[in-house]
């Protein structure tokens, strides 16, 4: 990458410059302290490095430190300014031609990590309960969670996506009273749900279990509902839903390794196990009937119950479980996804795991906040149980692309409004749009380049441009020399090309996808400014090769950055 040329060269420089004495009292210099830059006024230069931070072990001023540093830089494809402490480099334009040679030579390479730190990541996110459809929460998990693990299996880690089905609670009893009801009202009987609130959270009301009903009743036909257990009722509404989950995360483009479920880990026995170890090691204590995890002792705020007076267990002792399990199967890092509401939880969790004599450093939590939606300016209010807005529903409404992309495109832990009626548009304003359509009009352009010409007049074809086989040739042997053709008004685009790799390797080391998107949508907006300017196909044959190779880096960079993203790169729009 171009950043770590220039930084590498400034610490060269520095050393260089300590070894001749002319860094006033530096003996000595520790390397990866420094930064670099865009200068805000791009005349300064292309990139610029701060070496102020060096006066104090220098003890000279910033501006002699920079002078002193840049006269031992070598200069070579690049030149440099001083200002004030900073190192301002202007780059060459061969350095801009093996940019674009990179990415027509590495393609869906381009922008991978190397040389790494791989690891072993388990990256579980979503895990609902299953006892209804996934509403827009969930979709925003999703939609961040398999990007996440794009990206960093793009970056080069290897990555194991996990969902933890919640199916050993009351809430699934809850469902099968829920769908008792139901069935009762297809069969005509006079029965509906508690209309007490308090009584009314013990089920779930919302209409999605209609057509449960009906299927079961069209499976069982001349069923006595009074005479079917409880648990079967369970059973059945439990794998409807989680079949609906399944079907609908596939069509969003999520994919999940391993379905885990919570019931499967209690009846392993590892549950009480995990319990009876604590207990050995003398981390619980008996108080009020209940058992407490002596979780202060790693930095909770207050000890945690893990087994109450009624001999049950707390969901905190699944986790605790669940998480052991995890470092088990051999993972080298944890990363959860759980909403802004479970902050108080990560304490406790990694309190346990330190207990046990795991890593709790190990275990990564990012908290996400909510989306508002948003239709004709006003924001919908959801629900859990009755009238939500469900995932489902706004996929139909604005699309897959459309439905991850606004979901990816804010940090999460910023809440999201999500704007409908502008993710439906086919206009600048909407940026998944703005984003596609660059990568379809690129696609465009190399069509036409193959492409005859059909004269209107008279109705005869004249040649393509360039023939399929000279693009392809172009491509495929490239001359590094050609793309200086031009240099002189593609810079700014070449270097937002070459910035795609510091893009990947920050957004994977900061677990961030909403930087992949702010890049590409800076991507587009550089290409649409390039192509509104600047002639891609023209009489020039070598400005034209040049200008096509730069069209041809610029698909591959859109559409391995929207692979991250799961959106798809339309050729057409």
């Amino acid at each position: 990458m171009l950043k770590d040329f220039f930084l590498q060269e400034v610490e060269n420089g520095i050393k260089a410059a300590i070894k001749a004495n002319t860094l006033g009292q530096m003996s000595e210099y520790a390397s990866g302290n420094l930064i670099i830059e865009k200068p805000k006024n791009p005349e300064f230069g292309d990139f610029a490095v701060n070496v102020s931070s060096l006066g104090r072990s220098a003890k000279i001023a910033p501006p002699m430190i920079a002078s002193a540093i840049a006269d031992k830089l070598s200069k070579e494809n690049y030149s440099v300014s001083v200002v004030g402490g900073f190192i301002n480099f202007k780059i060459d334009e061969t350095l801009l031609a093996d940019t674009v040679a990179e990415v027509l030579k590495e393609k869906e390479n381009f922008g991978r990590g190397k040389n790494i730190n791989k690891e072993k990541i388990l990256l579980e996110y979503v895990s609902a309960n299953p006892t209804g459809p996934f509403h827009i929460g969930h979709g925003r998990w999703a939609a961040m969670g398999s990007a996440l693990a794009n990206l960093l299996k793009f970056y080069g880690h290897d990555v194991y996506q996990e969902f933890y089905i919640n199916d050993a609670g009351s809430q699934i009893q809850k469902l099968g009273n829920s769908l008792r009801i139901r069935i009762q009202q297809e069969l005509g009987e006079n029965v509906d749900f508690p209309t007490d609130e308090i009584e009314r959270k013990n089920y779930y009301p919302g209409d999605y279990l209609i057509p449960v009903a009906k299927k079961f009743l069209e499976e069982n036909s001349g069923v006595n509902i009074k005479d079917v257990e409880l648990q079967t009722l369970c059973d059945f509404a439990k794998n409807e839903m989680e079949a609906c989950q399944r079907k609908l995360l596939e069509n969003f483009r999520v994919h999940f390794d391993k379905f885990y479920s919570e019931l499967d880990l209690h009846k392993s026995g590892k549950v009480e196990a995990r319990y009876k170890e604590l207990m050995d090691k003398g981390y619980l204590y008996e108080q009020d009937g209940a058992m407490w995890f002596k979780s202060t002792q790693y930095g909770d705020d207050q000890d945690r119950v893990i087994k109450k007076a009624d001999g049950s267990n707390t969901y905190l002792t699944a986790d605790i479980a669940y998480h052991a399990d995890k470092f088990d199967r051999g993972f080298d890092r944890l990363i959860d996804i759980w909403g802004a509401d479970h902050h108080g939880y990560i304490a406790r969790v990694k309190a346990s795991l330190q207990a046990l004599g795991y890593n709790p450093d190990k275990l990564e939590v990012l908290l996400g906040q909510l989306v508002n939606l948003v239709i004709d300016g006003n924001e919908v209010r959801m629900g859990k149980r009755k009238n939500m807005v469900t995932l489902d529903d706004l996929i139909e409404e604005v699309g897959v692309d459309a439905t991850r992309y606004w979901m990816e495109m804010r940090n999460i832990d910023m809440t999201l409004d999500f704007d409908i009626e502008l993710a439906k548009r086919s206009t600048d304003e909407n940026p998944v749009f703005y984003v596609q359509y660059a990568h379809a009009r690129v696609c465009s352009i190399l069509r036409n380049a193959i492409s005859e010409k059909l004269n209107p007049e008279t109705g005869e074809k004249s040649p393509a441009p360039i023939t399929e086989k000279e693009l392809n040739d172009l491509i495929e042997n490239f001359d590094k020399n050609l793309i200086l053709k031009t240099t002189d008004t593609a810079k700014t685009l070449i270097l937002k090309l070459e910035e795609f790799k510091s893009v990947i390797a920050s957004s994977a080391q900061n677990r961030t996808v909403y930087t992949v998107c702010r890049y590409v949508q800076e991507l587009a907006q550089e290409f649409h400014s390039f192509y509104n300017s600047n002639r891609v196909i023209s009489e020039d044959k070598a400005l034209m090769k040049a200008r096509l190779a730069l069209m041809v880096a610029i698909k591959i960079t859109l559409k391995n950055a929207l692979d991250i993203l799961g959106v798809s790169a339309p050729e057409r729009m």
